[in-house]
């Protein structure tokens, strides 16, 4: 996933931000670690680094006709994990582009499987933080749709400052989105919810997309395990949906 909150300047130190991802070194299957090393050089993008692991040199460019060798719309799903809905989107999607950004290897690499034996051409992966993804790497205004399904909900009162939606996040995702462009987000967490809609809502940048309490489920969105587990548990799906305004 990634920084719980970041300013709004490509230059600003994200670093000394709250993330809100804690990577763990959870060992791949043989089967993805073959796919990391022999699908890396197709689908995931070379990313200097500034002073983390994670993180994107100011001085870093993607340049998205270049790494699709086409202009089309391009959507960016922050913290894809085993990338079950990118890839299904890619694959159901030809004439859009897609971007997965993810910190976890073995879900970078369970993407890359899937993407391959599906004959997904129109994604690439970035290893790296979100907020500096859309500040940093991507050019501003150059993307139709960021999506945010399921983030870590961080329930605990103590750790909700590690919440990605927060009020210091919505500047970068609209700096990202062209204008008319939309932020899709879901979660089976009731408090997270009402806190996103709450920052959406009070962001002069972003008007609903939807009419009502909640917003439709979005049809782009395949039915993923990690859903069906929140389902069983008796929690219920929100989704919220919110159009970026237009540029002064």
């Amino acid at each position: 996933m990634s920084d719980s909150g970041a300013p709004a300047s490509p230059e600003a130190p994200f670093r000394k931000k709250t993330v809100s991802f804690v990577r763990r070194s959870g060992r791949m299957s043989d089967a993805q670690e073959r796919a990391y090393a022999d699908l890396a050089d197709t689908y995931l993008l070379d990313i200097p680094r500034d002073v983390a692991s994670m993180s994107v040199h100011p001085d870093a460019q993607f340049i998205p006709a270049a790494a699709y060798g086409r202009e089309a719309p391009l959507t960016v799903e922050i913290g894809s994990g085993q990338g079950h809905a990118i890839v299904h989107a890619a694959q159901e999607n030809p004439d859009a582009d897609f971007l997965a950004v993810e910190v976890f290897r073995a879900g970078l690499a369970r993407t890359m499987l899937d993407a391959d034996k599906a004959g997904v051409t129109n994604l690439r992966l970035a290893e790296a933080n979100a907020p500096e993804v859309l500040a940093k790497l991507l050019p501003p205004a150059s993307v139709a749709e960021v999506w945010v399904f399921f983030p870590d909900p961080w329930h605990k009162v103590r750790h909700n400052k590690r919440r990605l939606i927060q009020p210091e996040f919505t500047p970068v995702i609209a700096a990202a989105l062209r204008d008319g462009g939309v932020l899709r987000m879901a979660t089976d967490w009731e408090e997270y919810a009402l806190q996103m809609r709450d920052v959406l809502d009070a962001s002069d940048q972003f008007e609903r997309a939807f009419a009502g309490e909640w917003a439709e489920r979005f049809d782009g969105r395949v039915l993923t395990a990690f859903e069906r587990k929140g389902q069983r548990a008796g929690r219920d799906i929100r989704d919220l949906a919110y159009r970026r305004r237009p540029r002064a």
